[in-house]
């Protein structure tokens, strides 16, 4: 365990390092080129900037209206045919548009019913075992400029069910 304590510190520092002399190697000019990303960078984020204010929003709009306590019960009545705890779909609805007001959900479980119940370990799992769907595809799809999503989205829900499944059927095994 010390080894891998000691190896990490020098991990980027070595990578660094490997950068430029590959860099001075095959000839490139490695500040010029890395101020050129850091120029696109800049682009791609003043371009994706507003989708992100809009989903930061409709996110926030969803909690505080109580919007998100609505689906939920809507919800919970399917969910728990399938023993998915009412407690966590709103963590299991959040966490597909964004991470840190899932990350809110999970810590209000947390306070309430303690991070080491059942409840506590299904939303930790869950929090891992699912993806922000629509914050990943309006930020990557826009950045790259990809128009047609096809089955993206079916496909990141399905997967998303999937670990939400896993996470109720691994929290339940370990508690």
């Amino acid at each position: 365990m010390d080894f891998m304590i000691s190896a990490s510190d020098y991990i980027l520092p070595v990578f660094i390092v490997y950068i430029l002399v590959y860099g001075a190697w095959k000839r490139v000019k490695v500040y010029d080129a890395f101020v050129e990303g850091v120029k696109e960078g800049f682009a791609i984020v003043v371009n994706i900037a507003p989708t992100l204010v809009g989903l930061l929003f409709a996110v926030s709009f969803a909690r505080i209206s109580g919007f998100l306590n609505i689906i939920s019960a809507l919800i919970s009545p399917f969910a728990s045919l399938v023993r998915i705890p009412a407690e966590v779909i709103p963590l299991a609805i959040v966490k597909m548009f964004s991470s840190s007001a899932a990350t809110g959900i999970a810590l209000d479980i947390f306070s309430t019913y303690g991070p080491d119940s059942y409840l506590g370990l299904t939303a930790s799992i869950m929090l891992s075992c699912t993806e922000t769907i629509f914050y990943t595809m309006s930020v990557y799809f826009m950045a790259v400029k990809v128009t047609k999503t096809r089955w993206t989205a079916a496909g990141a829900i399905f997967a998303s069910l999937v670990g939400i499944a896993a996470s109720v059927l691994l929290a339940g095994a370990m508690s």
